[in-house]
């Protein structure tokens, strides 16, 4: 038996239609999954589906208000089916609501990056543990974190309240893999550093920075990370290969953490 098959597995990938979370939905599908991807934006929805095809069903909706996981886990409630895992992609920059160095940030932007990073994490990680208690199954979440959290850069990466809010997600993860680890639910977090994804476009389009991440993350030729890069370890943690981890970190990161990198 292949352990890192998905075959007959659910999984909702929260932020799902576009960047690193439609690439990791394409592993699952891949690997054998069904998906539900879900995203904020109706064009990026109508493109993932056509993206994702038959394996996919795709909705819209902000991660941040709790009826979309509701309606998430309720599309496989009406269906009859069991969802296995889930995926929680959905964050982003709070850059143009006022985040910033410490000496700049705004309230407004202090909230507005908690709210889509943390808050909606912590809604859609409840719902699912309540799902997961109620039909005892066990089940996996893999929450997206990023080297921010632990790993400071700050020349060109300093958005204080990301990297607290991506900070916090760690914590939130491990405390909660560490009360439902008997319940055999397992939570884990993925930390990539810059991958080229929508939400990157400032730097992926900035030399300066792109010179340093050739240094900074300098693994494969030195370079920022694609979105397949990540999709191997999402289909680690959703897959009964790691039945046996919980309350993990993985930095995918090129080597970020281990170099210095050179302005």
């Amino acid at each position: 038996m292949n352990q890192f098959s998905l075959k007959g597995k659910n999984i909702i990938v929260m932020g799902g239609t576009s960047g690193l979370g439609l690439a990791a939905g394409k592993a699952f599908i891949e690997a054998g999954a069904g998906i539900l991807a879900v995203g904020r934006n109706e064009k990026t929805c109508e493109s993932a589906s056509i993206e994702l095809g038959d394996q996919a069903h795709v909705i819209s909706g902000d991660a941040a208000d709790p009826s979309t996981i509701q309606k998430s886990i309720s599309y496989y409630q009406e269906k009859g089916e069991i969802i296995h895992g889930l995926f929680h992609v959905a964050g982003g920059s709070g850059r143009s609501f006022g985040d910033g160095p410490l000496h700049e940030l705004t309230l407004e932007g202090w909230n507005h990056t908690f709210n889509q990073n943390l808050t909606s994490l912590m809604l859609s990680n409840q719902a699912m543990v309540k799902y997961f208690l109620q039909k005892k199954t066990g089940g996996s979440i893999l929450n997206m974190s990023s080297v921010l959290g632990f790993s400071p850069s700050p020349k060109y990466f300093s958005t204080h309240a990301y990297a607290a809010a991506k900070a916090a997600i760690i914590g939130f993860s491990k405390s909660i893999a560490s009360y439902y680890a008997g319940q055999n639910i397992r939570v884990n977090v993925v930390a990539p550093a810059l991958f080229i994804t929508p939400m990157a476009q400032r730097a992926a389009n900035d030399d300066q920075i792109m010179r340093f991440i050739k240094t900074k993350q300098p693994l494969d030729g030195g370079r920022p990370g694609y979105p397949k890069d990540l999709a191997g370890a999402a289909c680690y943690f959703m897959s009964d290969a790691s039945k046996f981890t919980t309350g993990q970190v993985l930095g995918v990161d090129g080597g970020w953490q281990l170099s210095e990198g050179q302005y």
